[in-house]
């Protein structure tokens, strides 16, 4: 939803509200060959609309941390600013649909489909995120219209007035599914044309064809609705039904609480997730100040570690974890001098063990932040080898943990299709042959092997230094000598050797 989407993608993100505006005409008092069906949109009551509409923007603003819509109006009102330090707006993540669920069941598809608009449209969002955020409310619309109407056209609010139990239940479900598909459809369509065409033949390595899969985000959309997803119907039949009973829109309320309660967990959750983001970025912005020939390269190495753990199946919680290793794998360097990580020429031996002692230096400065976990050995051995030459412990094999021995990959991956100072960067064909002549002694063959069947689905394209600042940099290929470059004073000149694939990077 930024402001370089593709064509496609950009008029999908007109077409989508357009549609939902149109599923809101049988509430407009339309002739009769316009209006449709009697029960799409009339009759219709108003109070419980606007109740459901304020019910389901004030859940869904606890769900996302946010301030409910009273207290924005009484500070929208009293002049007072939002207070410093709140969390942004979550315009992508509609987490509370019971309220939403029991509109669908009580009110017709019109009227349904406008319960979902205000939360969308009045939500405390950014002014960058409002195109967003307006795609949002109509895809909701979009799947609560269509799910009215599935539930209407199997009789389910006769079933559901006279408590015709387990009756009522199908055409429940089958309204169920109908928002699960029309929302799932619609979401997945925009992954895609947002994504845009993939172009993998420049850029996969020669002799390797597309595997039978889908990439993480087609993945994400074909998936089927979760436990929460199901509990929130349940909610809202729950709601549905109390609300139609003798005790009215209290006893719905009364309801509503234990699934409040979930929602501000789940809120909390997000918040802590972010704080942990925070904090990761934090450390990455550091070293990358300290050296500008890096930049970029950790999250380059936090998403080619992701890329080889989703070829291993890498459950989800390991694997955002493995992404904050990637990401900080080299944030010991804020304990190397700068001069020496900037040196455009040779190292002595003590400066050499001096920027290698990196990933001491780093497990040091993380050791202390819980959130990371498995990360802290992959920090501090993401240099080992597996023929045991490798640093700070010598360790070999199985011994080095898997999240380093991932890692060592993802880092000389991009290390070598990366430019730096002393060397253009390769293309991804050398950098993958070079990878795997060194497998087996240097990197884990399996790693390799992982990042190789990545790399035939997923394009890979590091960001490219200024044209002058490329002109300035040798074209070497890899294994061929260096040439001769200066050196410090009173420190011999040195040149000829191979180039390292996976050095400190």
């Amino acid at each position: 939803m930024d402001t370089d989407l593709p064509r496609g993608a950009a008029g999908y993100l007109v077409a989508v509200p357009v549609a939902a505006l149109c599923c809101l005409l049988p509430l407009l008092p339309l002739p009769a060959p316009l209006a449709g069906p009697h029960w799409l949109g009339a009759p219709v009551d108003w109070p419980k609309v606007g109740l459901l509409a304020f019910l389901h923007g004030c859940w869904e603003s606890l769900a996302q941390g946010l301030p409910s819509p009273c207290l924005r109006l009484v500070r929208l009102l009293l002049r007072r600013p939002r207070p410093h330090g709140r969390p942004p707006a979550r315009p992508d993540v509609n987490a509370f649909f019971p309220v939403l669920f029991a509109g669908v069941l009580m009110l017709p598809p019109a009227a349904a489909a406008l319960v979902a608009a205000p939360a969308a449209l009045l939500g405390a969002a950014e002014p960058t995120c409002r195109r967003r955020q307006v795609w949002n409310g109509a895809q909701l619309a979009l799947s609560a219209f269509a799910a009215s109407v599935v539930f209407h056209r199997l009789a389910g609010p006769q079933l559901l007035l006279g408590s015709r139990f387990p009756a009522a239940l199908l055409p429940g479900c089958a309204a169920l599914a109908a928002f699960c598909l029309v929302n799932g459809v619609l979401v997945g369509v925009m992954r895609l044309l947002a994504d845009g065409p993939r172009r993998p033949a420049a850029h996969r390595p020669s002799g390797h064809r597309p595997q039978a899969h889908r990439s993480p985000a087609h993945r994400r959309t074909a998936a089927v609705p979760g436990l929460p997803v199901l509990v929130h119907a349940a909610g809202g039949l729950m709601v549905a039904v109390l609300w139609q009973g003798p005790y009215g829109a209290f006893a719905a309320l009364l309801a509503l609480l234990p699934l409040s309660i979930s929602a501000w967990v789940f809120a909390q959750g997000h918040r802590e997730r972010d704080a942990h983001q925070a904090t990761v970025q934090a450390l990455v912005q550091a070293v990358e100040i300290k050296d500008a020939y890096t930049r970029g390269h950790s999250e380059r190495v936090g998403r080619a570690s992701v890329l080889i753990a989703g070829q291993l199946g890498m459950e989800a919680e390991r694997l955002r974890t493995l992404r904050y290793a990637g990401v900080l794998h080299d944030v010991g360097k804020l304990g190397v001098a700068t001069e020496l990580l900037r040196r455009n020429g040779p190292l002595t031996e003590a400066e050499r063990r001096a920027v290698e002692v990196h990933p001491v230096h780093g497990y040091e400065l993380v050791r202390g932040i819980a959130f990371l976990g498995e990360a802290h050995a992959g920090i501090l051995h993401h240099h080992e080898r597996m023929d045991g030459r490798g640093y700070p412990s010598g360790l070999a094999g199985e011994q080095i943990p898997e999240f380093a021995r991932i890692i060592s990959v993802a880092d000389a991956f991009d290390s070598m299709t990366s430019t730096r100072s002393y060397r253009r960067g390769r293309p991804v064909t050398e950098a993958v042959t070079e990878l795997e002549r060194c497998s087996g002694s240097q990197f884990d063959p399996v790693m390799v092997r992982a990042l190789v069947d990545a790399l035939a689905v997923h394009d890979w394209q590091p960001v490219l230094p200024p044209p002058d600042t490329i002109r300035a940099v040798p074209d070497i290929p890899l294994g061929v000598p260096e040439p001769v470059r200066a050196a410090p004073r009173g420190v011999p000149a040195q040149g000829g050797g191979s180039v390292p694939t996976a050095g400190p990077s």
